[in-house]
């Protein structure tokens, strides 16, 4: 819990607490304080400092990143929310190392990005938010899309779209309608990246391994369905071949949440095995260095193989 500094008034203590030590200059100026005072106190060595211009930490030292999050939002102004890496932060979805805040303000806010805030003007403000505080974040869909579009590494957009899916943050539709109302300059990427997802993938290394299979030339197989046994669901492979009963599983521990995870991977191992469907395990290394052999394997185990009397395959889940 923030300690509430000894010379704030207790006019500002509610913002103080409430906004973590940052304040805009329009709420200490409420406050009833002079110039003098203020600028007293972010002189140089002073208890005070400057984050931008007209926001202020009451504290020294490097600012947290989530400190850093109110100033942008405070700078923006009213009505802002934050999205792209900041926001996929907030919803737990790993993205590179910064500081930086991008932030989405209405298409006539006078206002420009500063230090580490990038300010975008918007006719297509979020209709929604999620709010922690007196920061508001974009929907998960709009800040994956924000945060991928002008992107150039495929495995780093795989990662992040995979991520939002596959945690239940947003659905392949949601994606889909803002990769249509967002500008097509630099999303040529995220669209190509969708349609994977829209494919059933899961994960980057489940990409990979559906780039090994399409330049192998081997029969295409379906990803992450559901297959049906009985009425019930029996389990949800990686890759499917239906036609031969072939499973492939991707072995990736990043993208198995725990060790319980883990365990649920190794028993629906033996139910596939326990109703006749053969099960090639791989991992994202091996697609990476072993390919040849993986691609030898699965082409064998085509050949042999032959369906599961009443097993239904329904398409992955969006």
């Amino acid at each position: 819990m923030l300690a509430m500094p000894a010379d704030v008034p207790a006019a500002l203590a509610w913002f103080v607490a409430y906004q973590d030590g940052v304040l805009s200059r329009a709420q200490v100026t409420s406050a009833g304080v002079t110039d003098d005072w203020l600028r007293y106190r972010i002189r140089p060595g002073g208890p005070w400092q400057r984050l931008l211009p007209g926001i202020y930490l009451t504290a020294t030292g490097r600012p947290t990143r989530d400190r850093l999050q109110v100033a942008a939002a405070l700078f923006a102004g009213p009505g802002n929310v934050i999205t792209g890496w900041a926001a996929l932060r907030y919803y737990k979805i790993r993205v590179p190392e910064t500081r930086l805040v991008d932030v989405l303000v209405p298409a006539d806010r006078k206002r420009s990005s500063c230090k580490h805030v990038t300010i975008h003007r918007t006719r297509r403000m979020p209709l929604t938010v999620t709010c922690d505080g007196p920061v508001s974040f974009a929907p998960s869909a709009r800040a994956v899309a924000d945060a991928v579009r002008d992107l150039t590494d495929r495995p780093q957009v795989r990662a992040i779209v995979a991520a939002a899916v596959q945690k239940g943050l947003c659905a392949v539709p949601d994606l889909a309608a803002e990769l249509a109302a967002g500008p097509i300059r630099g999303s040529g990427l995220f669209r190509s990246v969708l349609a994977e997802v829209s494919d059933g993938i899961r994960s980057p290394a489940e990409g990979d391994f559906r780039d090994l299979i399409t330049k192998s030339g081997l029969p295409r197989p379906m990803f992450n369905p559901r297959l049906v046994l009985r009425g019930k669901l029996l389990a949800v492979p990686d890759a499917w071949w239906p036609e031969v009963a072939l499973a492939v599983e991707i072995d990736s521990r990043e993208w198995h949440l725990g060790p319980d995870d883990w365990d649920k991977t190794l028993r629906r191992h033996d139910r596939l095995v326990a109703v006749g469907i053969r099960v090639i395990h791989v991992t994202p290394r091996q697609v990476r260095t072993e390919p040849a052999r993986i691609v030898q394997d699965i082409a064998g185990a085509l050949l042999t193989g032959h369906p599961v009397a009443g097993l239904m395959t329904l398409p992955a889940a969006a």
